[in-house]
């Protein structure tokens, strides 16, 4: 079905202030929107550049019924209220849909909803109480045991070797349900972008190639460095789980490349702009950020174009001395093909999201070498 297209100067709303919702805002205020930020924290980045900012709760009933009178409403987080998009989308335009927001936000559907789209997963067990835990749970050991909800960068996960261990992580996760995954030859990690609309309107960026520090993404490499059938391979299996989800808007499929014959399986979702999507502000025709605006409003996904090999390095709060003195950033700005991005937030901390540079050169060793390089230094 044909949606009309919303179109400038009108008003859009986002739930969700973090760096996402900021570089969301950015890339609409660009194109001639206007953007309403919910979100409870009055430093949010996304506020200093929206037009209108609701500081109150994500279940503030006054605040939603602002934020309804939006032309379009997207998140830039998988953990909102899923049943408050329904409710907005009762009032105007959501994407993604509330529905495709629960689903990511819970593994055991996630998984479940993979397995439909006839794509394949690491081996698992669903663990809901702990009489689930016993000699059926032996073929997924060694694994990692994750909370079905709230789990990311690493957190709510704990890897374990035998039934005795499982127990225990299970007790140290509350008992809550739990998906217990068999660890995998893993090779490589790959995320694919895509940008659908409808069925006939979608499109994809070219897969990243990630690193992770301490099950937090450190590195994303473009083109990722793996043959090119298996990345158009990515590509496929990302937009048919598009399409079995009917998604509307921008989302990221994380897969891992396993064993010598280089066997791709979905790890998980998220339903928004990714982080190791960021590369495409400075190295892509579009970026993820204009593309999320365009899909919400009903235009179709624009060109992906890759225009320069680059890698993308996280800044954590790490990297801040212990007095808060600012990072070595002449480190990156003696650089001139490195690209600096800071999200604004007030405090720093071990682990926490600063900001990221993006580096662009003539090949992806090139980028990632310098991408280290850099990083390196942020500290001296």
């Amino acid at each position: 079905m044909k949606i009309n297209p919303i179109l400038p100067p009108a008003m859009l709303g986002i739930l969700g202030g973090g760096q996402l919702g900021s570089m969301f805002t950015m890339a609409a205020k660009t194109m001639g929107y206007r953007v309403t930020v919910l979100d409870p924290d009055p430093n949010a980045p996304a506020a200093r550049f929206a037009d209108v900012h609701l500081c109150a709760a994500f279940d503030d009933a006054n605040a939603l019924k602002e934020l309804a009178k939006c032309a379009a409403i997207t998140t830039e987080f998988e953990n909102v209220n899923a049943q408050a998009m329904r409710d907005l989308a009762q009032h105007t335009r959501v994407s993604p849909s509330g529905d495709c927001v629960a689903i990511a936000q819970n593994r055991i559907l996630e998984k479940q909803w993979i397995r439909q789209a006839g794509l394949q997963t690491a081996p698992y067990q669903v663990i809901e109480k702990e009489e689930d835990i016993g000699e059926q749970s032996l073929p997924y050991l060694s694994g990692i045991l994750k909370t079905a909800t709230l789990g990311y960068d690493g957190k709510g996960q704990i890897r374990v070797n035998t039934l005795p261990e499982l127990r225990a992580a299970f007790a140290a996760h509350c008992g809550v349900p739990c998906v217990l995954e068999r660890l995998v030859d893993l090779r490589a990690e790959i995320s694919v972008i895509v940008c659908r609309l409808n069925d006939d309107e979608i499109a994809t960026f070219d897969p990243a190639e990630n690193h992770h520090e301490n099950g937090i993404l450190a590195y994303s490499i473009v083109p990722a460095r793996l043959p090119e059938t298996l990345q158009n391979q990515a590509r496929g299996m990302a937009i048919r789980l598009a399409n079995e989800l009917d998604y509307v808007g921008v989302l990221a499929v994380e897969m891992f490349v396993v064993g010598d014959e280089a066997h791709l399986l979905v790890n998980e979702i998220a339903p928004r702009p990714h982080n190791s999507g960021h590369h495409t502000i400075d190295a892509c025709l579009s970026s993820q950020f204009q593309q999320q605006v365009r899909l919400m409003c009903g235009l179709p996904p624009a060109k992906t174009d890759l225009l320069s090999a680059c890698c993308m390095a996280n800044i954590l709060g790490d990297v801040w001395g212990e007095n808060g003195s600012e990072p070595n950033w002449q480190a990156v700005f003696r650089q001139p093909e490195t690209h600096l991005h800071l999200y604004g937030k007030t405090q720093a901390r071990a682990g926490r999201k600063m900001g990221h540079f993006t580096v662009l050169a003539d090949h992806a060793n090139r980028a990632f070498d310098l991408a280290k390089q850099a990083h390196g230094e942020l500290r001296k």
